[in-house]
């Protein structure tokens, strides 16, 4: 009697489970018959899950998303410019007018600066009467950076509004920038950056145009020599009647970035004039015109070797604009 209920009991346990494994595939069977033991609830459209049924192209895909989302970085949020952005100026000469600038650009815009252009870096060129050409005077890389770039707008925005009324608007523009970076024994001797005969615009217009200022501002100083020399430049104050070197810069921003060894921004050359050493994201500033639009020869300045390391910079260049006459 036990074991008639054993077995009895037994198919009752493999009926039920046969049952259980059959459920979700009886909406494909056509008898009427058998689907009314399914009732009114929603029955899936995929086998059971694990251990029992799996569906390899299912869980191929999702392992594959999920690998996907895991290697693929998040995206970077969208540039933002900091209009409130503080710096700090100090005059260096008056005659020719020479600006030292600190914390003309911030860390986050250069990051930005040097990631656009990175691609775009290649052998540097000068411009001579009116065309492009290479020399051997300038040995660096340069890289024009696009000005509908928002980083880019930025800064050209607040190296506009620094420049106050020098510019006019409508008339006068800034320019297109341009990245240069210098590797070991690189260089670019004595030049200046107006040009002898202003060049045609280059909108069908009549007007002509020169570099009425430069901004050459630092990106990466993770070098040693690469000074800029101006080798017509005085400082404000006189020599000292009792030998006392001039003062080369201010100190405070060294020392609140803890730097052990302060060394001063700019010092006296032993050529004669003002050599500036690069530091990431100061910049100098100096007029190129006369007031009646010839080039100021005082402003004549050289990128020096560079002993080891790298360093980048960013040319801004304002544009005057004359009328045809």
């Amino acid at each position: 009697m036990a074991v008639s209920e054993n077995i009895k009991l037994t198919g009752v346990s493999i009926g039920a489970l046969l049952l259980g494994l059959a459920l979700p595939y009886l909406h494909f069977l056509a008898s009427p018959k058998l689907a009314t033991f399914i009732g009114d609830f929603p029955i899936p459209d995929y086998p059971l899950a694990y251990p029992f049924f799996r569906n390899p192209t299912t869980t191929t895909n999702a392992t594959n998303a999920s690998t996907a989302a895991e290697a693929s970085p998040p995206e970077a949020p969208p540039f933002v410019c900091d209009s409130l952005h503080n710096y700090r100026t100090e005059l260096v000469s008056l005659d020719p007018l020479i600006i030292y600038i600190h914390n003309l650009i911030s860390p986050t815009e250069i990051k930005s600066l040097l990631d656009t252009a990175e691609p775009l870096f290649a052998p540097s060129t000068v411009t001579k009467h009116g065309r492009k050409q290479n020399t051997n005077d300038r040995t660096s890389s340069s890289a024009g950076l696009p000005r509908d770039d928002a980083t880019v707008k930025c800064v050209l925005g607040r190296a506009r509004n620094f420049m106050g009324t020098m510019l006019r608007d409508g008339w006068d523009e800034m320019g297109a920038p341009q990245l240069v970076r210098y590797k070991k024994g690189e260089r670019f001797n004595i030049h200046h950056d107006w040009f002898n005969n202003p060049l045609w615009a280059n909108d069908g217009s009549d007007r002509r145009w020169n570099r009425v200022a430069s901004f050459f501002a630092i990106l990466q100083d993770n070098c040693t020599g690469g000074e800029t020399h101006f080798p017509f430049a005085k400082a404000i104050a006189p020599p000292s009647p009792i030998g006392e070197p001039l003062w080369g810069g201010s100190h405070d921003d060294q020392v609140q970035k803890g730097v052990e060894e302060v060394k001063p921004l700019w010092r006296e050359h032993e050529d004669g004039g003002l050599a500036f050493r690069p530091v990431a994201g100061n910049a100098i500033f100096w007029i190129n015109l006369h007031p009646n639009g010839t080039g100021d020869l005082r402003t004549n300045h050289a990128g020096l070797p560079l002993d080891d390391g790298l360093k980048t910079a960013m040319n801004i260049w304002p544009r005057r604009y004359y009328a045809y006459e």
